[in-house]
């Protein structure tokens, strides 16, 4: 019989010693001042780090008070440490002249670095839809990794909870519906510079839904037609834009003739609440009596209008 006397491992006089508080002191995470130049982005970062009004706000900051919270990153294969959470924080440093910054090194799979990463950016005041799109759709995905390797019948099914699929749980997180989240999920179909259309709010969120139906190359072709009408399509143009393309019918002409029509003009609503309304009449004064000198008041004062650009008219014709 084999001795396994190889196989055993002997703890050091240390660890012999060492009190439980030590060994859980051991198994803490530290915060350690890694050098800037060892950090990298985390892969497919889907947020932007921008050098704007807000990130020069955090350099003084850190100029100042250095960095009050430590990001997280984790051991990279390629060496050094990809970073997972505090991406604006560690360009904040870059543009302040730091050498290192606090960091906490945590050991993370793929899957896990997705989820905290996107969890804790999705928690800023302004998330640009790009930005929430791509979020979503890597925090899905990773969802559904996490899963194992579920049934056709049982798709997307994560964790314990087996009565729901990730995409619910997703939407629960979120306090969304679930085809809010697909929705966004869509937008990540756009070609780049339209997404970036959509960021600026040059397109809105609902066009841009239906116009991430078209075809990468019908998508080219809608932007070359936007530039040569200047106009981008309301929801209506989107949506026969979208029928087109999946009747197979979308061409230049078609397309053409669709973004040429004239849209119809947006009414404005002007709207004032009692409360402001109040302060301008007596107290014993009903909604509907407001509302009934209100427009007598305009009445007079269109009649005003009209008697004064008359005079105007009349003027201009004695010279």
């Amino acid at each position: 019989m084999k001795s396994s006397a190889k196989n055993i491992k002997l703890a050091s006089v240390d660890d012999l010693f060492k009190t439980d508080e030590g060994r859980a002191d051991d198994e803490r995470e530290r915060v350690q001042e890694i050098a800037i130049s060892e950090l990298h982005p985390f892969k497919d970062h889907p947020f932007k780090v921008l050098d704007d009004e807000k990130m020069m706000e955090t350099v003084e900051s850190v100029q100042q008070y250095g960095v009050l919270v430590p990001i997280i990153a984790r051991p990279s294969s390629e060496g050094g440490y990809e970073i997972v959470s505090g991406h604006r924080r560690h360009r904040a440093c870059e543009l302040a002249g730091k050498e290192t910054m606090p960091v906490i090194v945590r050991e993370l799979d793929d899957d896990e670095a997705v989820l905290l990463m996107v969890d804790s950016n999705l928690q800023r005041e302004s998330i640009l839809p790009s930005e929430r799109a791509f979020a979503l759709k890597m925090k899905l995905d990773a969802m559904k990794r996490q899963a194992g390797r579920p049934t056709k019948e049982n798709c997307s099914q994560v964790g314990n909870n087996l009565s729901k699929r990730s995409s619910e749980l997703l939407a629960e997180e979120m306090g969304q519906s679930k085809n809010q989240i697909f929705r966004y999920i869509r937008l990540t179909e756009l070609i780049p510079p339209l997404l970036d259309m959509v960021d600026e709010k040059k397109i809105a969120f609902n066009p841009a839904y239906e116009l991430s139906f078209l075809k990468p190359k019908e998508q080219e072709m809608l932007i070359e037609t936007m530039d040569y009408e200047q106009a981008t399509p309301s929801l209506s143009q989107a949506q026969r834009l979208k029928q087109f393309s999946q009747d197979g019918r979308l061409t230049e002409d078609s397309m053409l003739a669709i973004m040429s029509e004239e849209k119809k003009p947006v009414q404005d609503r002007v709207m004032f609440t009692s409360d402001v309304l109040r302060k301008y009449f007596p107290k014993d004064y009903t909604p509907r009596k407001m509302e009934e000198t209100i427009i007598q008041l305009l009445e007079q004062w269109k009649q005003r209008r009209q008697m004064q650009q008359e005079q105007q008219r009349k003027k201009r014709n004695s010279r």
